[in-house]
């Protein structure tokens, strides 16, 4: 689209450029005043200009350098141990319980005839071993002793002297701030509210100046 500067805009604009219409020159009437002219038609509004292309877009600035990362702070030290609790009394055993009833012995067989004696065979694998019998029924445990009597309460210790405090350890290093949570969710639109009253109407405007007399 070419652009050139007319003189009427303070600025390069297209062809053809929007310059506004000169004023009407007033003219002193003479004699006497003749009729006013019919008022002249409205001209036709020029055809809107293109719309200019669309500017190419700018380079993305060159990313900034990471800072250095930070000094890890101190360790604090580990707090004393305290002393280990006494060991519980250890509980009784309970007792053994009964031997389970030995199975009857099956009826023995009848003899049979000698056969003839066969020639002796190889000796045969060992068999394998037999599946253990099972184990007897646990013993019911047996009954709690009574407690003994509770001995006599010694006397208090005097209170021991406050020891001295421990110097402070260093403050350790701010952590990072935790991931931002989620977004919640968008609240429900709230009802329109009431319409206002109508405003009080404006005065009526002054008459304009009456235009230039037509030739």
């Amino acid at each position: 689209m070419s652009m050139y500067s007319c003189g009427c805009q303070p600025y390069p604009c297209p062809d053809p450029c929007p310059c506004p219409p000169p004023l009407p020159v007033p003219t002193v009437p003479t004699g006497f005043p003749g009729t006013r002219g019919a008022t002249g038609a409205t001209g036709a509004t020029g055809a809107t200009g293109p719309t200019g292309g669309i500017g190419a877009t700018g380079a993305n600035g060159v990313t900034g350098a990471t800072g250095p990362r930070g000094a890890t702070g101190a360790t604090g030290a580990n707090g004393i141990t305290g002393p280990t609790g006494a060991a519980g009394p250890r509980g009784a055993t309970g007792a053994t319980g009964p031997t389970g009833a030995t199975g009857p012995t099956g009826a023995t067989g009848a003899t049979g005839a000698d056969g003839v004696t066969g020639p002796t065979g190889a000796t045969g694998a060992t068999g394998a071993d037999g599946a253990p019998g099972p184990t007897g029924a646990t013993g019911a445990t047996g009954a709690t002793g009574a407690d003994g009597a509770t001995g006599p309460t010694g006397a208090t210790g005097a209170t021991g002297a406050d020891g001295v405090t421990g110097p402070t350890g260093a403050t350790g290093a701010t952590g990072a701030d935790g991931a931002a949570g989620p977004t919640g969710a968008t609240g429900a639109t709230g009802a329109d509210g009431a319409p206002g009253p109508t405003g009080a109407t404006g005065a009526t405007g002054a008459d304009g100046a009456p235009g230039p007399t037509g030739a």
